[in-house]
């Protein structure tokens, strides 16, 4: 592979060429937000809208998970512009998330909580309508769950579900404001071959899948 270098935050860093940025960026030790992107997933998601980037020479920023990485390209994670598409990507999640940070399994291992505390954005926004989410909360193993009023949508979950245990029990199932990480036909995942499978508790950023202890 052929390796160009990059300058990243004024930094100077190695990456292979048409890989991803954020790949090389977090790879270097550099946070950018981020919900959806899964290394070696082509093409990328691109859905969460979080991790934007500006590249010198290009007149809006991108997301730096779908921008293939070319020598010289000068990076800046943080701008006036990028942070308003941040927060705007933000406010637009949690709009239809439901905040009750305090009994939920992922309370402190919380992305959004890492992002709200790193971008400096309120996690109770007020520029937006608030759409709260009332899905029914699946508890029927006695040692996983799963609560679709939490989910981002990220597809973390589907993905090792599918691609990587393929067991092929959860996909993301209806439309807009209705889409919902779900069992084939909502059947409990009591009812499904999962075995003693939990990975997709393991890559759940938010605690929309976790472990009942």
């Amino acid at each position: 592979m052929t390796k160009a270098t990059i300058i990243v935050d004024g930094r100077e860093i190695k990456a292979e060429v048409g890989s991803r940025l954020l790949w090389a960026i977090i790879d270097a030790g550099i946070w950018v937000p981020n919900l959806c992107a899964i290394r070696g997933l082509e093409p990328p998601d691109g859905g969460c809208r979080l991790c934007w980037v500006e590249v010198e020479d290009r007149e809006s920023p991108v997301t730096s998970c779908t921008q293939p990485v070319f020598d010289g390209m000068v990076v800046r994670t943080r701008s006036p512009a990028v942070d308003r598409l941040v927060r705007a990507g933000f406010e637009m999640l949690l709009s239809t998330h439901r905040l009750d940070c305090k009994d939920c399994p992922g309370n402190r291992r919380c992305a959004l909580q890492e992002i709200a505390r790193l971008r400096k954005i309120p996690l109770r926004g007020k520029r937006l309508f608030k759409i709260e989410p009332d899905f029914p909360v699946d508890e029927s193993r006695a040692d996983l769950g799963l609560n679709p009023n939490h989910c981002v949508l990220c597809g973390k979950c589907v993905h090792v579900c599918n691609h990587e245990v393929k067991k092929g029990v959860l996909d993301i199932a209806n439309r807009g404001i209705e889409s919902v990480v779900s069992t084939f036909d909502g059947q409990p995942l009591a009812e499904q071959d999962c075995g003693d499978c939990t990975r997709c508790a393991e890559v759940c950023p938010v605690g929309a899948i976790y472990l009942r202890r």
